[in-house]
């Protein structure tokens, strides 16, 4: 009987780096841990009657964009510039068909990266559901991420990690997004954020009581989350080496540091410190680093973690004041964090890098200069996100509608949307 021979080559004569592709496909499964910790994450804070549908949200997710990103999508994001670098476009990419025997100049094979930057793919639309959890259809849902992913998220993803996309080389260095502050946290945000004006405010809110159905699976999910994130901002190192180390280890101080900061703020503003709280400050402290990653020290992710905590925890409390209802604060965690991370990371580069940047640029390394590109980068990415979201949810509210009826809001989204109830025979209300 024949076997297949291990393949040490690739077909451009690249030799395989074991260490490196057992890496990445740990890495590709810890993220795709995170979209079930999302799942528990979100269903935990929705009211009993809608803790399926909104964990249906991220599972389905999984299916729409897996499959879009192997037609498609990773030849959109990765393939060369086309229509004047708005994408990328690859023939050889499209059902990965050009792949098959292919290793990358890091010694992984392309199929591995393909499959890691597919979860980015998945998990990104799927954040965006927390901002208008228990108000929208299902199919009004699937067939707007699947549209978000094409028109938002691909192009995105080009501009920022493709070789010739243009804020990856906008001014001396490129805006740094390591792991997706930009490309996954801020286009996920502030779609999200004007996905919840759009649509309104639930029917009650916020005079009804909407408190979580379930704390505990939401702790549950958050500790899932922090798990995966490792994958996330480590594995987009592409290696098994120093970067790799560094990028793991300033990610759990960002994380630790935000979740500490945050029940800080509320015993000092509340007199109490919650589970919610404590999840919440994880989860800020986490998307802070996100771009920043491969960048900062762990002094420099101390210092983010409880930015982001501090800017964030007000960013909920100036939502309740204007009114908004962003239900699982979207927007206020990941669009404010994303930001702040993307921002700030400026101030806290690691020396050898900025060295590193400056003999690639040809001269010194400007502070101010990065700043500058770092802004601009993030302004592009809020602009595009929102305008583009604004106009699919206008175009998909007019020919099918996007919000359920009064009656089946009331009812819950379980029951009317998959004819199932999350918790049994439990009252859905």
């Amino acid at each position: 009987m024949l076997s297949a021979a291990p393949l040490l080559f690739g077909d451009d004569g690249v030799e395989l780096d074991s260490g490196a592709t057992a890496w990445m496909l740990t890495s590709t499964a810890l993220v795709l841990l995170m979209i079930p910790g999302l799942a528990m994450f979100y269903g935990g804070l929705v009211r009993t009657k809608n803790v399926l549908g909104t964990m249906m949200h991220s599972f389905t997710a999984m299916g729409i964009m897996s499959v879009l990103w192997v037609i498609c999508g990773y030849s959109m994001c990765f393939g060369p510039n086309v229509f004047g670098g708005w994408f990328g476009w690859n023939p050889e990419y499209v059902l990965l068909s050009g792949i098959d025997t292919s290793i990358m100049s890091e010694g992984v094979p392309e199929y591995v990266f393909s499959m890691f930057q597919g979860k980015f793919a998945i998990i990104t639309p799927a954040l965006i559901a927390g901002a208008f959890a228990e108000r929208i259809k299902f199919k009004g849902y699937c067939i707007f991420i699947a549209l978000w992913g094409l028109l938002v998220y691909n192009p995105l993803c080009h501009w920022v990690w493709a070789g010739d996309g243009f804020l990856y080389n906008l001014g001396s260095n490129g805006a740094i997004d390591f792991a997706g502050g930009t490309v996954v946290h801020i286009s996920a945000g502030v779609s999200g954020l004007v996905a919840a004006l759009y649509l309104g405010a639930r029917r009650g809110y916020p005079s009804d009581d909407m408190s979580p159905s379930n704390l505990v699976m939401t702790m549950i999910g958050a500790g899932l989350l922090w798990v995966g994130w490792f994958g996330f901002n480590a594995g987009s190192s592409i290696t098994s080496g120093l970067s790799t180390a560094q990028a793991l280890t300033v990610t759990q101080v960002a994380a630790a540091a935000g979740a500490l900061s945050w029940i800080v703020i509320e015993g000092i503003h509340q007199g109490k410190a919650t589970a919610l709280g404590f999840v919440s400050g994880i989860l800020a402290g986490l998307v802070a680093i996100t771009p920043a990653a491969g960048v900062v020290q762990p002094g420099g992710a101390l210092v983010l973690g409880v930015a982001a905590s501090l800017i964030c925890y007000y960013a909920i409390i100036l939502k309740n004041k204007l009114g908004y209802d962003d239900s699982l604060d979207a927007f206020g965690i990941h669009g404010v964090g994303g930001i702040v991370g993307a921002v700030l990371l400026t101030f806290f580069i690691r020396d050898s890098w900025m060295e590193e940047a400056a003999a690639a640029a040809g001269g010194s390394w400007n502070v101010m200069q990065q700043l500058g590109v770092q802004v601009v980068a993030v302004l592009i990415a809020i602009a595009y996100a929102a305008i583009v979201t604004i106009i699919l949810l206008w175009i998909l509210n007019k020919t099918m509608g996007l919000r359920p009826t009064a009656q089946n809001e009331m009812k819950g989204l379980d029951n009317v949307y998959h004819g199932e109830r999350g918790y049994g025979m439990l009252n859905p209300n």
